[in-house]
């Protein structure tokens, strides 16, 4: 477990906790939908808890302070930080969050296009070296660490035969700066999640704007 990680878990075992069981409750039910039945016992489980907690963290706004748990967290009496806590917190508020093409990995760094910024960037000795596909785009948080980055654990990998659509998406926010791109990967998350609900069903059926499986 990394240190960003443990800082992560840390902020979590408080705004996850026992006071927080039905803000839980109802940010999973907004999250999930009726798309996924979570079954622990699933090769996928883990993934989806990561990409839920993820978005619970780093996107959604807690009722009761209108603010992310990242956010706040400084708020909270019973979660002290050390000097070292408090610059990892601003490298966490500091973390890029978009929809990436793979490049390339070259030994332990991997190669990847951000999207919606248009920019290349560089992951230096990941972890994370397989699983990726030039077909694939996928929507990753990453941690700016040092001279490089870090990837949370979310990741979120859209099937290739939905690149066309994606793209066409990425395109149209960009033209206009008052969507919010958070909102349009919330949305093409559920749409995976609905692919895997629905496999014998062509993709392109799920991710689009007009069709009866669409979103």
């Amino acid at each position: 477990m990394s240190e960003y990680e443990k800082l992560i878990e840390k902020i979590l075992s408080h705004f996850a906790g026992e006071d927080f069981k039905g803000e839980l409750v109802r940010a999973k039910k907004e999250f999930f939908e009726s798309s996924v039945t979570l079954d622990e016992n699933s090769g996928a489980y883990d993934l989806r808890m990561s990409q839920f907690y993820d978005w619970y963290f780093f996107s959604r706004e807690l009722s009761g302070f209108r603010q992310t748990p990242l956010s706040a967290c400084l708020l909270v009496r019973e979660l002290r930080f050390s000097e070292l806590e408090l610059k990892q917190l601003e490298a966490l508020k500091n973390h890029r969050h978009s929809l990436f093409e793979f490049v390339k990995t070259k030994g332990s760094d991997v190669y990847i296009k951000d999207l919606l910024a248009n920019k290349k960037l560089v992951v230096k000795s990941s972890p994370w070296i397989f699983g990726f596909d030039e077909e694939e785009l996928f929507e990753a948080r990453l941690l700016p660490h040092e001279d490089t980055y870090v990837f949370t654990r979310g990741f979120c990998f859209h099937p290739g035969l939905a690149k066309k659509f994606i793209l066409d998406e990425v395109k149209r926010h960009q033209k206009d700066p008052d969507l919010d791109p958070g909102v349009m990967m919330l949305r093409l998350m559920k749409m995976r999640f609905k692919y895997e609900q629905y496999k014998h069903v062509n993709p392109e059926m799920i991710y689009t704007n007009d069709g009866m499986l669409g979103l």
